[in-house]
C-alpha cells in the first residue's frame, strides 16, 4: 500500500479506465468513459475523479457526480457513479484510499453527504459501503421498460378504447391531449418558478446546471415540458448516457419531474412520463428508473399509476463531517 498514488484522473488515462471497467461490465465502453472524462475536466464542480497508480500504472479510478435539487434533495450532495478497481488490486484496500480521498475533499468543499445506489444481492459490494460507514437510506428506486405507447390504463374496463389500423386495441395517450415537448433555455425561468411553488424553497442553481446539460450535451436532450394556455404547467429532466457509436445506455434515471398544483388532475405528469417513455423506446432504452422518499406516498402512487415498480436496489448514504 506504501506505493499507491492518489490524483485526480488525466487524459490519457482513458484506455486504462475503460479497461479496468471492461473488467466488471463485460465490454468496452471507450466513448462513455470518455464523454465522462471530458466533462470531469471541464466542470470539475459537476464531476469529479481520483485515480490511483502503483508506480506508472493506473489500478483503479472512481467517478463521483455532484448533485443539488434531484430527487427532491435540497441541498448539495455526492454521488458516487462508479468505483472501479483493477482485478490483481481487489483485495489490496485500494478502493477504500480512493473513497477516503473523495471524502475528503467533500468535506473540505461544504458538502456533508455522499450517496450511491446498489443491488442489494451484490454483497461484496454492500458490505464494502457497510464497513466504510454507510447506511440505508429510506428511499425506494423504482423502475419500468420503455415502450412506444404507455397507455397508464391499468387494464380498466372503463377506459374508451380504439383500434389502430391493424386492428389492435390500444387507449388514448396522456399526450395526445397534453402538449409536450423537448425542454428549451427559454423555459428555464418558468421551471425555477414552478420547482419553488412546488418545494418551497430556491433551487435555481440546480435547474440552471440541468439546464446546460440540456443545451450542451445531447445526451440529455429527454428533458421535458409540458404546456397549457402558453404557459410551462410540468416539466421532467432525465439523465441519459450514450455509449459507443453513438448508441443510448440500456437505462435513464428520472432525476426530477414537477406540475403545476393547478394542473394536477389533468393528467400532465402522465403526459410528461407517456412522451418520454416513447422516446427512450425510440432510442432502444430498455427503462427508466428514479427514487422516490420512502413516505412520499403521493408521489409512490403516481408512479405506480404509471406502471412503476420498485427494485432491488438499494440507497447507501454517508453523513461527512
Amino acid at each position: 500500500m506504501a506505493n499507491i498514488t492518489l490524483r485526480s484522473l488525466h487524459p490519457e488515462d482513458i484506455d486504462r479506465v475503460v479497461a479496468i471497467d471492461a473488467e466488471i461490465a463485460g465490454r468496452s465502453r471507450h466513448e462513455f468513459y470518455n464523454k465522462r472524462l471530458k466533462l470531469a475536466l471541464t466542470a470539475p464542480e459537476t464531476l469529479i475523479t481520483c485515480a490511483a497508480t502503483e508506480g506508472d500504472e493506473l489500478i483503479g479510478f472512481s467517478f463521483v457526480r455532484i448533485e443539488e435539487g434531484a430527487f427532491g434533495i435540497n441541498q448539495k450532495i455526492a454521488v458516487v457513479d462508479a468505483l472501479s478497481v483493477a482485478r490483481n488490486y481487489r483485495k489490496g484496500g485500494v478502493a477504500t484510499l480512493m473513497l477516503e480521498e473523495l471524502e475528503r475533499r467533500m468535506a473540505k468543499n461544504g458538502i456533508k453527504q455522499i450517496r450511491t445506489i446498489m443491488d442489494w444481492s451484490d454483497t461484496s459490494l454492500t458490505g464494502f459501503f457497510s464497513s466504510a460507514g454507510f447506511n440505508l437510506v429510506p428511499s425506494i428506486v423504482v423502475s419500468r421498460e420503455c415502450e412506444v405507447q404507455p397507455s397508464f390504463d391499468g387494464g380498466d374496463p372503463e377506459v374508451e378504447r380504439y383500434q389502430d389500423g391493424a386492428h389492435n386495441d390500444y387507449v388514448a395517450l396522456f399526450r395526445d391531449t397534453i402538449p409536450v415537448r423537448s425542454m428549451e433555455e427559454k423555459d428555464l425561468a418558468a421551471i425555477i418558478r414552478l420547482d419553488g411553488k412546488l418545494s418551497g424553497t430556491d433551487r435555481s442553481a440546480f435547474y440552471q446546471a440541468k439546464m446546460a446539460e440540456v443545451i450542451n450535451d445531447s445526451a440529455i436532450r429527454m428533458s421535458l415540458v409540458a404546456e397549457q394556455d402558453d404557459a410551462v404547467v410540468g416539466f421532467a429532466m432525465v439523465r441519459l448516457d450514450y455509449g459507443e457509436f453513438g448508441q443510448a445506455e440500456p437505462s435513464a434515471v428520472l432525476d426530477t419531474i414537477g406540475v403545476h398544483p393547478a394542473y394536477g388532475e389533468l393528467g400532465v405528469g402522465k403526459a410528461l412520463l407517456s412522451q418520454l417513455l416513447g422516446n427512450l423506446a425510440v432510442l432502444q432504452v430498455k427503462g427508466v428508473q428514479t427514487q422516490v422518499s420512502w413516505d412520499d406516498f403521493s408521489l409512490l402512487n403516481f408512479m405506480n399509476s404509471c406502471g412503476f415498480e420498485p427494485t432491488q436496489n438499494l440507497v447507501l448514504q454517508k453523513e461527512l463531517g
